[in-house]
């Protein structure tokens, strides 16, 4: 079952630091270089000191990024600029953004709940990379900073409604603005009744990371370290859980933008002699502006199409009709999985065609991803890349349907937009040693 969990969170205190908006920042994977200079300036309290800090040089084994994000959550509790409620609840979590052209509200609640249960599905392969960075924080913290992206399916919204309503005359105890201008409100519940309606809701309900892979798996890991010292759980907010936000898939307001991928380093690499291999298995058709290549793949929808970017210019890849998947795309696994738009293009396009193997995506040696098709085109045609593929977005359903297989899907398969942001609500563990 689902078991989700109420908890004491902590939270900045708004008198000691302004506006929220300047000490919440993107999730740690989406902190580059210019954002985290930006979240610096903001205020010295900004979370990225803790999520993502700055290298210095001389940092060594007792004093470096880790240590310095122990120490400045020691620091900023002792002086109540993060304050841990007393009281355990929920937080529900609201996201109003504009997406395509339309204005949306996405509804989540913010709770713990346990890990390692099989409940709980991953859709999306890991890197080794970002789980050790993560694990070295949460070593150091023992904390919890960013959110899982929960997704879970509940068309009767008894959870929502629930929650809905015993929000409806309350403000919200947090409002922050992203960069991108959305608008992020969170408001405590800690009604019994209520939270008792909602976990009940929720507990035969399976629940599929969207959004935060490498967080869980790390998750994960420290709790099997925790357990092998011997060391024990002192409250509910500790080693065996995991602070998440839900999302009911049922609900209004979920957008993902597709990952488009950038191409480089390989060798030998020709753009007509790629494209005629292509022809094998792709209807190739060449477009006299990026824009007519951006309208035929999204115009593609139904069946699998590609824009493909070269210094030959914009052509769209269709995947020709009656082309055998089974045949293309080898192994056992389920028609869900090889139907994914980004299964046919890391199979037959980047291992088949350009030699780009699952070694060398773990590696991250041949691509890059952006959610930014103007950036990838440029990067094609200042020479610095070699292909930009840009891919039509990768549905909730393909997502569900592919984690219910006990399938992984490749990495930076899908773009939740928009993020949750990270500074919101903590939760710091207590642990008996």
């Amino acid at each position: 079952m689902a078991k989700i969990i109420p908890f004491r969170g902590t939270r900045y205190d708004a008198s000691k630091v302004g506006s929220l908006s300047d000490v919440a920042t993107p999730p740690y994977d989406r902190v580059y270089p210019d954002v985290q200079a930006a979240c610096y300036e903001k205020s010295p309290y900004n979370i990225v000191r803790i999520i993502k800090g700055r290298a210095e040089e001389g940092d060594n084994e007792s004093e470096n990024v880790y240590t310095r994000a122990a120490a400045y959550l020691a620091e900023w509790l002792e002086s109540g600029v993060l304050v841990r409620d007393t009281e355990p609840g929920f937080y529900v979590y609201h996201q109003e953004y504009s997406f395509a052209g339309e204005r949306f509200v996405r509804k989540g609640l913010i709770a713990l709940g346990q890990i390692g249960t099989e409940r709980a599905h991953a859709h999306e392969k890991t890197l080794a990379g970002p789980k050790a960075d993560r694990l070295n924080l949460m070593r150091a913290t023992e904390a919890n900073f960013g959110h899982i992206f929960m997704l879970y399916n509940d068309p009767a919204r008894s959870a929502d409604g629930a929650l809905d309503a015993a929000i409806a005359d309350l403000k919200p105890v947090i409002v922050a603005n992203d960069a991108d201008g959305n608008a992020h409100r969170v408001w405590r519940v800690t009604d019994p009744g209520v939270i008792e309606r909602v976990q009940a809701a929720l507990a035969d309900k399976d629940l599929y990371i969207a959004d935060g892979h490498h967080r869980y798996e790390t998750a994960v890991n420290f709790m099997q370290e925790c357990e092998a010292k011997g060391w024990t759980q002192a409250a509910p907010e500790s080693f065996g859980v995991r602070m998440m936000t839900l999302f009911n898939v049922a609900e209004p307001g979920m957008s993902i933008r597709p990952i488009h991928r950038l191409i480089h380093a390989v060798e030998g690499f020709d753009a007509e002699a790629f494209l005629e291999k292509a022809s094998e298995h792709f209807e190739v058709e060449r477009h006299p502006s990026f824009d007519a290549m951006v309208e035929a793949v999204e115009a593609g929808r139904e069946s699998p199409t590609f824009g493909c970017v070269t210094g030959s210019g914009c052509v769209s890849l269709r995947l020709r009709d009656g082309a055998s998947l089974d045949a293309l795309i080898p192994g056992d696994r389920s028609a869900d999985y090889k139907q994914l738009d980004v299964t046919i293009l890391h199979t037959i396009l980047l291992d088949g065609l350009l030699g780009i193997d699952a070694k060398a995506l773990e590696e991250q040696r041949n691509v890059t991803y952006t959610v930014d098709p103007s950036a990838g085109r440029a990067a094609v045609e200042s020479g610095e890349e070699q292909i930009f593929f840009y891919l039509n977005a990768t549905r909730a359903d393909e997502v569900i349907r592919v984690a219910d297989h006990g399938e992984k899907m490749p990495q930076k398969s899908t773009d939740f937009y928009p993020k949750l942001l990270t500074g919101l609500v903590l939760s710091t563990m207590e642990i008996a040693k």
